[in-house]
């Protein structure tokens, strides 16, 4: 990574879901990859103790984003090295039913994303992790993940969130196949099937996250002499 320049704010997103099999990781992996295509430092810090996210940066052979696995014991000390390193997007991929590393990963974020799939268990399952978003005093958006194609179900979930009093992004993940291949070499949807409809979407919720957090959609690596 490149050291910081005057005024560079570095933007730190967690990722949080008290469910497993939510998506988490493929959400981490492939926002974190938006952000470095566009010119950004990005960098992922995987608190999870299976590693998925760690894996697939090992799988990875392009150099970012950077993934480091961490402790939530030493979470403030891998934000800290992250920043001094020059990264000016930081994902928080969290494990499930760590109450504790989620919500201090939520506390050190300027976002928390929750990513959840339209099915009734998961839906009735997020009401503990909103509840940890809002124990963070931090933005907290809903988002709807591995939805059906051409159905109804993903419009539904959000009303129903909605109805709840839960936030969600504007933008669904649909169940797509390029989401499951692209990773499998450390790769992602958008660099597996650049002009597909998976690729569109990752790109349409990076851009809305962008504007969320106050962060252009292009950033400023500068190339190697």
């Amino acid at each position: 990574m490149l050291p910081r320049g005057q005024g560079d704010a570095m933007k730190t997103i967690a990722i949080i879901s008290q469910k497993g099999g939510a998506g988490k990781t493929t959400l981490s992996v492939h926002l974190a990859t938006a952000a470095a295509l566009a010119g950004h430092n990005a960098a992922i810090i995987d608190l999870d103790p299976q590693g998925t996210a760690a894996s697939w940066g090992d799988r990875r052979q392009a150099e970012t984003p950077e993934v480091v696995s961490g402790q939530a014991a030493r979470l403030s000390v891998l934000i800290e090295a992250a920043q001094a390193n020059g990264a000016d997007f930081l994902i928080l991929d969290t494990a499930p039913n760590a109450d504790q590393t989620a919500l201090r990963a939520a506390q050190t974020a300027d976002v928390v994303l929750i990513p959840c799939r339209a099915a009734t268990f998961d839906l009735e399952a997020i009401q503990a992790t909103l509840t940890l978003g809002q124990l963070a005093q931090k933005p907290s958006f809903v988002v709807l993940n591995a939805i059906p194609p051409r159905s109804g179900i993903g419009r539904e979930a959000s009303e129903g969130l909605t109805s709840q009093g839960a936030k969600v992004a504007p933008v669904m993940l649909s169940q797509r196949a390029a989401f499951t291949h692209g990773v499998i070499d450390g790769r992602t949807a958008q660099e597996f099937e650049p002009d597909g409809k998976a690729a569109e979407e990752i790109g349409d919720l990076y851009a809305w996250l962008c504007g969320i957090v106050g962060m252009p959609t292009c950033g400023r690596v500068r190339k190697a002499a």
